[in-house]
């Protein structure tokens, strides 16, 4: 695995005082989670390379890591932080410290991988991360959230706290299903009203519109929501390379048909409409977290 890297450490003279001139004047920052309602979908792959095809478009990226129990967007990286946010939620270091600097410049935060105790945060604690994030100096354009599987109250708490929600899903029936339980939940129970739909390892963009076309007329048919095709990604030799050398596919093999499909989705994602929910900053979006998972009982994976 790579030695990891800080984001401070490419930080050049004078960022400080630029960082100060731009929290009086921040820009709102879209928060997209990405989920899926299963495992083994390719959620993790399509947070990852989505986050690179949107920095690639000349955004600032940052990609969270919401998965507390398996924590994947290190390991398919091939990265090794020192720190992640067990240490922010300690009080052991500070946001900038664990934020490590990805491919294309995307800044990740580390979730931790195995640490029982992230299950379950303190008020305290809770509080402790909206002033973290409240505290970090640096432009954001896009904050992309890799949820973990299933429909857990940490799952349910990151999207309702994200302003889109987008739904991977592959060609098998469980992920059908559990896509569709998912978007069920948080629309009959959290009146979350709009989602967009991911195809991903399809053989065709005919294969990927039959399976958005199978949740759109459940959805249409039983819950008040509205479901948007966002895309597809293609089976692709290539991609499954990249992952296995831990390597984004966009960064390894610029050229190859997931690569370009991963460059249309964040084409479609630059053309949604600017935030709609109030409180367009990142320290917005962690209070907002923090209340529901508050309400939920906890961060419990």
């Amino acid at each position: 695995m790579l030695m990891y890297e800080t984001a401070l450490t490419k930080e050049r003279p004078g960022d400080q005082a630029m960082g100060l001139r731009r929290m009086k004047r921040p820009r709102p920052v879209k928060v997209i989670a990405v989920t899926g309602g299963k495992g083994g979908v390719g959620k993790t792959n399509v947070a990852v390379n989505l986050s690179l095809a949107l920095s690639g478009m000349g955004n600032e990226v940052m990609l969270l890591d919401a998965d507390f129990g398996l924590a994947n967007v290190d390991v398919q990286l091939g990265l090794s932080p020192e720190y992640d946010l067990s240490h922010l939620i300690s009080g052991e270091r500070n946001l900038e410290e664990i934020i490590i600097r990805g491919p294309g410049g995307i800044k990740i935060i580390p979730a931790s991988s195995g640490i029982s105790r992230m299950a379950d945060l303190t008020q305290a604690e809770r509080a402790g991360i909206i002033h973290a994030f409240s505290e970090l100096s640096w432009d954001v354009d896009y904050l992309v959230v890799d949820t973990s599987a299933g429909i857990s109250d940490s799952v349910i708490s990151f999207c309702k706290a994200s302003h889109e929600i987008v739904v991977v899903v592959c060609d098998e029936p469980a992920s059908i299903t559990d896509a569709y339980a998912l978007i069920k939940v948080m629309n009959r129970e959290h009146g979350v009203d709009h989602f967009h739909v991911l195809a991903n390892m399809v053989y065709s963009n005919r294969q990927g519109t039959e399976l958005y076309n199978k949740l759109a007329l459940a959805a249409n048919h039983f819950l008040d929501a509205t479901l948007s095709f966002l895309g597809i990604v293609p089976q692709d030799e290539r991609l499954r390379q990249a992952v296995q050398k831990q390597k984004a596919v966009l960064a390894l093999y610029p050229s190859s048909p997931s690569s370009g499909a991963f460059r249309k989705i964040a084409g479609n994602v630059e053309r949604w409409p600017g935030v709609r929910k109030a409180g367009g900053q990142l320290e917005f979006f962690v209070e907002r977290l923090v209340n529901n998972a508050s309400e939920a009982g906890g961060l419990e994976p």
